[in-house]
Formats: C-alpha cells, sequence, structure tokens
C-alpha cells in the first residue's frame, strides 16, 4: 500500500518521516503516554527513530496498517499520532490507534485527526468496520472515540495488557456514514455529562469530608490496610443479617471487593469510599453506583464497622457523599433500598435527608429468597 496525504480541518496526516524523531522521543516521555499505550518503558531515542524509519515504513509496505503522523497544517508542528494499527482488507475492517503529545491537548487534535482517518479509510479504502479498544480507566481515549462516531460496545479481555495496567479493555465500531462532520460537535462533546464524568473519573479518586458531632471524618479511597476492619464488619451477625456478603466470610473475600471497587472507579461506574474518623482507621464503607439505563439516577449502600455505630457517622458520610454525586457527577436523583425492618440502615439514610417513598413487594434478592424492601430517595433540593 503506498503511503499518502489526508488534509482535513486544521491538520495535515502525512508518513512519519526520519526528522520525527526527536519530536517523537520527546512526547513519548510522557507520563500518560507510557501509561496508556505500549511503546517500550523506558523509551528511549532509538526507539524513536525505529518506529519513524523502519517500522512505520514496513507496515505500509506489507499493508497491515497505516500509520500517520498528525501535524498541525499551516505550521508543520508534529501534534500527535494517529493511524490504523491493524487492517484486513479481505474483512474490510481496521482498527485505530492514537496518542496526543503533551504539548498539543485540549486542542481536539485526535478527535479531528481520527475523524479524518476514518473519512479516508472509509472511502478510500473502502473499509466496512473501524474498531477501537482501549484498557478500562483510559478515558481520555474513551472521549476521542466516542467524539469521532465510536459507539462503546461493551468490554473484553485483553491479549496484550500493559504492563502494570488492567487485563481488560473497552472496545467500540464505527460504521461508514456514522462520522460526525468536520466542526460537528458530536457525541460526548466538552461540557456534556460524558464529558464532565470522564473528568472525574480519569483522574485519582478524590478524597471528601464531613463532620459528625464535633468529629471530623475523612472518607478516602479503599486500601489494602483496611482489609482486617472489613472481614471484622462482614463477620458481625448484623452485617450478614442485612447484606448479601459471603458467609462466611474469608480474608479473600475483602481482596477480591477491594479489586472489584478499584475496577468500578476505573470504569466510571461506581465510587467506593471508606470513612474514618481522626486516626484515619476504617470506620465503614459507603458505596454509589451509577445507573447503568439513567445516568442521572445512583443508588447508595454502606455498613459500618460494629464499635462505630450510633455516633452519627452514617448520615454525615452519606450526605457527604450524595452532596458530591450531586455536584460533580451531576445526578438528579439517588435511591436507598434495605430490607424491612433494618431500622438502623433507615434512620441513617433519614438523618443524610431522604425521604421514605414506600415498600417495593419482593424488592430484594437476599440469599436465594425475595424480600420486601424499603425505599427512599435524596434529590439536590433535599440538601439546601
Amino acid at each position: 500500500m503506498e503511503p499518502t496525504e489526508i488534509i482535513e480541518d486544521g491538520l495535515l496526516l502525512r508518513p512519519w518521516r526520519a526528522d520525527d524523531a526527536e519530536a517523537v522521543y520527546r512526547a513519548c516521555q510522557d507520563p500518560d503516554i507510557q501509561r496508556w499505550t505500549t511503546v517500550p518503558r523506558p523509551y528511549r531515542p532509538e526507539h524513536a527513530h525505529g518506529f519513524v524509519t523502519d517500522f512505520t515504513a514496513s507496515v505500509w509496505r506489507d499493508g497491515t496498517g497505516a500509520p500517520f503522523a498528525v501535524c498541525d497544517a499551516a505550521t508543520g508542528e508534529l501534534l500527535g499520532s494517529c493511524g490504523l494499527v491493524a487492517l484486513d482488507t479481505r474483512l474490510g475492517s481496521g482498527e485505530v490507534g492514537y496518542w496526543t503529545a503533551p504539548w498539543a491537548r485540549g486542542r481536539g487534535v485526535t478527535t479531528r485527526a481520527t475523524r479524518a482517518l476514518a473519512r479516508w479509510a472509509f472511502d478510500v479504502l473502502k473499509l466496512r468496520r473501524l474498531s477501537w479498544q482501549a484498557e478500562v480507566g483510559n478515558h481520555a481515549s474513551r472521549l476521542v472515540a466516542l467524539r469521532a462516531g465510536f459507539r462503546v460496545e461493551g468490554r473484553l479481555r485483553l491479549a496484550d495488557p500493559v504492563p502494570g495496567g488492567r487485563a481488560e479493555g473497552w472496545i467500540g465500531s464505527l460504521l461508514p456514514g456514522e462520522v460526525p462532520a468536520p466542526g460537528e460537535p458530536g457525541p460526548a462533546a466538552p461540557g456534556t455529562l460524558e464529558a464532565r464524568r470522564a473528568a472525574v473519573f480519569g483522574r485519582q479518586q478524590p478524597v471528601l469530608f464531613a463532620t459528625a458531632g464535633g468529629t471530623e471524618l475523612r472518607l478516602r479511597p479503599m486500601e489494602e490496610r483496611d482489609l482486617d476492619a472489613i472481614v471484622q464488619t462482614c463477620r458481625d451477625p448484623e452485617t450478614i443479617r442485612w447484606t448479601t456478603v459471603p458467609d462466611p466470610y474469608e480474608r479473600s473475600d475483602a481482596e477480591s471487593y477491594l479489586e472489584f471497587v478499584l475496577s468500578t472507579w476505573a470504569a466510571g461506574t461506581s465510587a467506593n469510599y471508606v470513612f474514618t474518623g481522626p486516626d484515619d482507621r476504617y470506620a465503614g464503607s459507603i458505596d454509589l453506583r451509577l445507573s447503568p439505563s439513567d445516568p442521572l439516577l445512583a443508588e447508595v449502600g454502606f455498613m459500618a464497622l460494629p464499635e462505630a455505630r450510633g455516633r452519627g457517622f452514617m448520615p454525615a458520610a452519606l450526605a457527604a457523599l450524595c452532596t458530591w454525586g450531586f455536584t460533580t457527577l451531576g445526578l438528579a436523583r439517588v435511591e436507598w433500598r434495605a430490607h424491612v425492618g433494618n431500622t438502623s440502615s433507615r434512620r441513617a439514610a433519614e438523618k443524610a435527608g431522604f425521604t421514605v417513598e414506600g415498600t417495593a413487594r419482593g424488592g430484594l434478592a437476599h440469599r436465594g429468597e425475595r424480600v420486601d424492601a424499603w425505599v427512599a430517595a435524596l434529590l439536590p433540593a433535599d440538601l439546601t
């Protein structure tokens, strides 16, 4: 396949040249490029030189891909990389890959480049589908894919995970006719709920604060040092009675729970916290789970270490987390459910401002049975 150039929307996509090596080397020192891509670590000048000469030339020659340098069409400055990292002309399918140089971020460069690449792939190469994949947690790459018109369709286990990264990835596809026109905002544009949440879940989980009876509480991400206290809490008869924690509860269950908590933050589906007193020791857990069907709805769940109960910690932590959900995640409603009879959980919810709305018959699954559930909700106006 012969190398070519694409000019669109202020960008020039061209074949790589030997004199790009210095800029590629500089870009690939960036921690985000090293974290989310498969570039060698450490990245040395010889890696850059080999990439822009031997590797990219052989890919074009063999017809197995189409790697482009993304440049400013007016100045020629190198801004990033975008291309087909895999190509199957028999099937009519290709996979898109990209990175943005740190000095070019925040300008929509890679979205524009990916749209231009996609149009060329469909119009010139006559491909029938483009695919995209990225490690779960790479929200910046996901936003680019969405803005370029890709439909994120699910997850898959990665064949070649980044060292130290997660083994699961998002996958999406794009078909002819689905590429937004140049200048069109497209899905997940800046300022949308999707973009807002990507900015939140694409960073480290923030620490929140609350006050209960003069005691300052700290809501922080769960850590390995919390596991013994979690085991103690989950072996408590009241926890077993009202929740679905495994019974008996082992240390391995707590370890699996920690891994689950980390994965749901990376995926942007849940915010799980522990709350602590001044000594920063575990006093309980609380989570805010986003609805998969309604982006403005979430549900809360919580449990407390036995000796931390009855001190007002839970209502304070619950109110703080819900406030964060309304102001930061843009939620419109947070729901609480508990078995009918779980008066301790109900008191905590009501003290945090929740209004009990009724009873859902058979509303919860509990250890092989359906049980009735109280249902309550908190709206942003309830906290003003």
